[in-house]
């Protein structure tokens, strides 16, 4: 099976020849398909480490790929792509499998940062999986806990008894930037949404990566400590560094669209 870096679905000649262009020049190999049909042809043959996919298309769109390739055990990472950059679109992609969410039109550095982020997750998930006598001493990656949601592999919720909720980070997604060296936070009383940013941080190749909200509601605290000193986030990302404790808005509906961890240890 031939193996290669991307594969970009899309029926816009111009998107398809922007992913070429900028990822080319960055020494990876792209090929590209012009609907779900034929992209599922390629993946017959040859293996990529990421796929970026455009959500409308005319024959299959981009969930019902997503399905058909989850079908298939075709296990690649999936970027979902669109012009049409709603919230739904969003939370949509990542609930169905995505591991990632990128809006139409981006620019090269947002294009590079989500597929590097998508490349280095396959890896993480792959190494994850090796049987024990394969891996290394130390874990790939932590999930999150089983009382938790996730919002894709992005960011996770904790439900309080109080009626309030945690949210933080992922430790996969804290991997797949390498290395953290800068946050940038909401504030107290700030209203957020899910599928839209609350946070950002900076990778130490200086590169910026958005941090999607996995749910809806008002801050009502911060925590001092990742604010402080962000690489809190990467020692402890589920307990002492969640980002905010939030007073949901939609609590009921937004669960619904995560994913709960202890599915993951099924």
């Amino acid at each position: 099976m031939t193996k290669r870096d991307i594969l970009v679905i899309d029926d816009e000649e111009v998107i398809t020849g922007a992913v070429v262009r900028i990822c080319t020049s960055e020494g990876m190999t792209v090929d590209t398909a012009s609907s779900g049909a034929a992209a599922l042809l390629l993946l017959e043959s040859h293996s990529y480490r990421i796929i970026v996919c455009d959500i409308m298309m005319t024959d299959v769109d981009g969930f019902q790929f997503l399905a058909e390739a989850s079908r298939r055990g075709i296990a690649t990472p999936v970027v979902m792509a669109t012009g049409y950059s709603t919230v739904e679109n969003a939370v949509r992609s990542l609930s169905c499998g995505a591991v990632d969410f990128i809006p139409k039109p981006f620019t090269a550095d947002e294009l590079l940062a989500v597929v590097r982020r998508g490349i280095r997750c396959g890896q993480l998930q792959r190494q994850a999986a090796a049987p024990a006598e394969e891996l290394p001493d130390s874990m790939a990656y932590v999930p999150c806990p089983s009382k938790y949601y996730r919002l894709g592999y992005i960011s996770w919720v904790l439900v309080e008894h109080e009626g309030t909720a945690l949210v933080g980070i992922t430790d996969l997604f804290v991997k797949t930037i390498d290395g953290l060296t800068g946050l940038a936070l909401s504030q107290v009383d700030d209203e957020v949404v899910q599928g839209e940013t609350c946070a950002s941080v900076v990778s130490l190749d200086g590169t910026t990566h958005a941090v999607m909200c996995p749910l809806s509601g008002r801050i009502v605290e911060v925590n001092p400590a990742p604010a402080a000193e962000p690489t809190v986030i990467e020692k402890d990302p589920y307990f002492e560094g969640w980002l905010y404790r939030i007073l949901p808005s939609e609590l009921e509906p937004d669960l619904k669209q995560l994913t709960p961890c202890s599915s993951d240890r099924l």
